[in-house]
């Protein structure tokens, strides 16, 4: 037994701040009142400036919850921190490092690394490809041996997709061949601000495609089968066939992830892989358009040393104050939400893994999934319930440990039933 069930790492970053907040919530629920938890980072003045925050907002009294300090820089302390904690939440923020926002790619690993050594699990909220899948190149074996998980990705990227296309495939009644993701974001009535560390992991995730490729074909020696029904790819421009709503290729991680989750069960069990299509919705068409201009520009900036500099440090300038170091306001957070609609098209008859269908698919699912404020809200919501499941439901999870997707790793858990208590929606169409 552990000193601490949950220890949240980087409490004292924006998104701790919510991350902080959602465990209180989750406190007040009978299955979890007994909840043992501390935060974590590098400088204790400003961990307690963040729980009189939340003491101020909830009007709980944080001043008793426990503080570890640990630092990214100093191997020793992340293992003292990992030693005491049965699952650390990995939320180190932005200005971790001086005049340098933090990107899991360059500050991750020391964590990963020291959870895996000291037998505590891990979750993070990161979208970058190129970090995932190195973790898991890496560390899997290393995870298994000690039982323990590490699972990337439990924030807004990429919980919501990959938990709806699960449980549109479990709702299916057949065989699932094919999901086309269409995602959209719905700001209040003072609009909102992204923050620049989300503007800094896309530069670099643009960067190092090369890279990423590297060690996906050292992780994936060999190529999932090919559907006997290959899901067709949109215009790069395009009407969404639900809503009518313009869209345009979405260039994050989600895909990425979601087709780690499937080979995982195309490997371990008698399930077909998913195709996915992941595709980004907009109110207008000029809207669509210029984000689809400014991504092309943007992509090959980055691939250009000096330029990828400029543009990692100046959002504010560049994206006309769309992205900047202050992040949105309260106010603004309060009043996003966002909308996933998941098309799953494919047969109702299942067929055993290696036996393909002749007809065309003859059966489309729609399902939506929603929730508040993707970028604070919505992914402390997705953090802390990967979290509990991995320490509530560890007999559900696959093997004795390792390094997985969040599909892969919660596909048989009750984490769907408990995002839907807590405010993210899963509703058919």
């Amino acid at each position: 037994m552990r000193p601490y069930d949950l220890v949240v790492f980087g409490a004292s970053g924006f998104t701790g701040h919510y991350v902080v907040r959602e465990i209180l919530k989750m406190k007040k629920q009978a299955n979890y009142s007994a909840l043992k938890w501390a935060v974590a980072g590098r400088n204790g003045s400003k961990i307690k400036e963040t729980l009189a925050s939340v003491s101020v907002s909830t009007g709980e009294d944080l001043s008793k919850v426990p503080i570890l300090i640990a630092d990214v820089k100093d191997a020793s302390s992340l293992e003292k921190m990992a030693e005491k904690a049965e699952v650390v939440v990995n939320v180190v923020g932005p200005n971790y490092v001086s005049h340098c926002s933090f990107q899991y790619r360059f500050f991750g690993e020391p964590v990963v690394k020291a959870c895996v050594e000291k037998g505590a699990s891990h979750v993070d909220i990161s979208g970058e490809a190129q970090y995932l899948e190195r973790m898991q190149l890496e560390y899997h074996k290393k995870a298994l041996d000690k039982q323990v998980y590490v699972v990337g990705a439990c924030g807004f990227d990429s919980i919501p997709v990959e938990m709806g296309i699960i449980h549109l495939r479990d709702n299916f009644g057949g065989d699932l061949n094919a999901v086309e993701q269409y995602m959209r974001f719905f700001p209040g009535p003072k609009g909102y601000v992204v923050n620049s560390g989300t503007w800094k992991s896309a530069v670099y995730e643009f960067a190092t495609v090369q890279e990423i490729n590297k060690i996906r074909r050292k992780l994936f020696p060999t190529r999932l089968p090919p559907s006997s029904h290959k899901l067709k790819i949109r215009p790069v421009l395009h009407k969404d066939p639900l809503k009518g709503k313009w869209s345009i290729p979405f260039p994050g991680p989600d895909r990425t992830v979601v087709m780690r989750s499937q080979r995982f069960f195309y490997e371990n069990s008698d399930n077909k892989p998913v195709q996915m299509g992941s595709y980004l919705s907009f109110a207008s068409l000029l809207n669509s358009v210029s984000v689809m201009l400014f991504g092309a520009v943007f992509a090959a900036l980055a691939k250009i040393p000096f330029a990828r500099d400029f543009l990692a440090n100046n959002p504010k300038l560049i994206t006309f104050g769309a992205f900047s170091d202050e992040g949105p306001s309260k106010s603004q957070i309060e009043g996003c939400r966002f909308s996933e609609i998941l098309i799953g098209t494919g047969w109702d008859e299942k067929l055993p893994r290696n036996v393909s269908h002749q007809q065309e698919p003859n059966t489309t699912k729609i399902l939506e999934v929603a929730g508040p404020d993707p970028g604070y809200v919505g992914t402390s919501i997705c953090l802390v319930q990967s979290a509990l499941t991995i320490l509530k439901e560890k007999n559900k999870l696959p093997s004795q440990g390792g390094v997985y997707p969040p599909g892969a790793a919660f596909a048989k858990t009750s984490i769907i039933q408990n995002l839907q208590k807590n405010g993210v929606t899963f509703t058919f169409l």
